[in-house]
C-alpha cells in the first residue's frame, strides 16, 4: 500500500468526522444524486444557485462546486459570485466543466469562470479538460468524443494543472490526477458508472466534500475519485444483474458504507 492510498483513507474518517458543508452550484438533472453522494460520504450539501445569497452559503462552507451542466445566465453569475467569495476567504473551488468544447455557450463560461476565479480542482473527462488545455476536441455531448482519446491525459493532466495552478483530475476508463508534477492514475470502476446519468457529476461533488476537511486538494482529488470507482465496483457486484436502476441506488448505498477498510481492499491507485 502506498503513501498515497494510506493518506486517502485517513481523509474519508476527516470527512465524516468534520461533516463539513459543501455548497454546490450544480446542474438540475443531478441536483438530487449530487446531494445524495454528499451526504453518503458524511459531508453535508447545500444547493444554494441564486445569486441574491451564493456569496451568504459559500461563506458558511468548507468547499464550493461549481457545475455548469444546465447552464443559463442566471447560474453563470452565481457561479462568478459565489467563486469570487470563495477565494475571497480562501475556500476551495471545485470546477467541472461539463461538456465544455460542445457549444459556444460552454465554451464561454468556462473561460469566464475560469479567468475571473481561481479554482482549486479541475474535474472532467478527456475531451472537457482538452478544451480547457486548448485543444481542440470533438465533444460528444457530456461524454468523451472519441476522437479524443488520442490525447494523452498525463500529459493534458499536467499541463492543466500548470496552466491554472490546481489540482486536474480526468476520469475515464482509467483515471488521472496531477497537481502538475505528480501524477496518479487508478484503475477503479466499472463499464456501468457510463451507464447512470450523473456519476461524473457526482465524482465532483465527492472531490468536493474531500477538499471540505483538507488543504491537500491533490489527496483530496484523488480519494474523491477513487471513492466513485470503488462504489461502482461494489454496487455492480451486488446490483448489477438487476439493471441501471438498481445499480445507480447501489452506488449510494457503497458509499455511504464506505471506510478506511474498504478503501484500502479496494483501491488501485499507482503514482508516478
Amino acid at each position: 500500500m502506498n503513501n498515497l492510498t494510506n493518506a486517502c483513507m485517513d481523509l474519508i474518517g476527516e470527512v465524516r468526522t468534520k461533516t463539513p458543508l459543501i455548497h454546490n452550484i450544480t446542474n438540475y438533472v443531478t441536483v438530487n444524486d449530487c446531494a445524495n453522494a454528499v451526504l453518503a460520504i458524511g459531508a453535508s450539501p447545500i444547493m444554494a444557485d441564486d445569486a441574491a445569497e451564493v456569496e451568504e452559503i459559500v461563506s458558511i462552507s468548507s468547499a464550493l462546486v461549481i457545475n455548469i451542466g444546465t447552464l443559463n445566465q442566471r447560474t453563470i453569475e452565481s457561479m462568478i459570485i459565489a467563486g469570487k467569495k470563495a477565494n475571497e476567504l480562501h475556500i476551495p473551488i471545485v470546477l467541472d466543466p461539463v461538456g465544455a468544447g460542445a457549444s459556444s455557450l460552454r465554451n464561454k463560461a468556462t473561460r469566464e469562470i475560469l479567468s475571473q476565479v481561481k479554482i482549486d480542482v479541475l474535474r472532467g473527462n478527456l475531451s472537457e479538460v482538452s478544451f480547457v488545455a486548448g485543444l481542440s476536441v470533438s465533444t460528444k455531448g457530456v461524454d468523451t468524443a472519441e476522437a479524443d482519446l488520442k490525447n494523452d491525459a498525463a500529459d493534458i493532466a499536467k499541463k492543466v494543472a500548470n496552466k491554472l495552478s490546481c489540482v486536474v483530475g480526468i476520469t475515464g476508463e482509467v483515471d488521472t490526477i496531477s497537481d502538475g508534477v505528480r501524477v496518479a492514475k487508478i484503475a477503479n470502476g466499472n463499464k456501468l458508472l457510463a451507464k447512470v446519468t450523473g456519476t461524473g457529476c457526482m465524482t465532483s461533488a465527492l472531490v468536493g466534500s474531500f477538499c471540505g476537511a483538507t488543504t491537500d486538494y491533490y489527496t483530496a482529488a484523488v480519494a474523491g475519485i477513487a471513492a466513485m470507482g470503488i462504489s461502482g465496483e461494489l454496487a455492480f457486484e451486488k446490483t448489477g444483474a438487476v439493471g441501471t436502476g438498481s445499480f445507480h441506488i447501489g452506488i449510494i448505498d457503497a458509499l455511504s458504507n464506505m471506510n478506511s477498510t474498504c478503501f484500502a481492499e479496494r483501491a488501485k491507485i499507482d503514482e508516478n
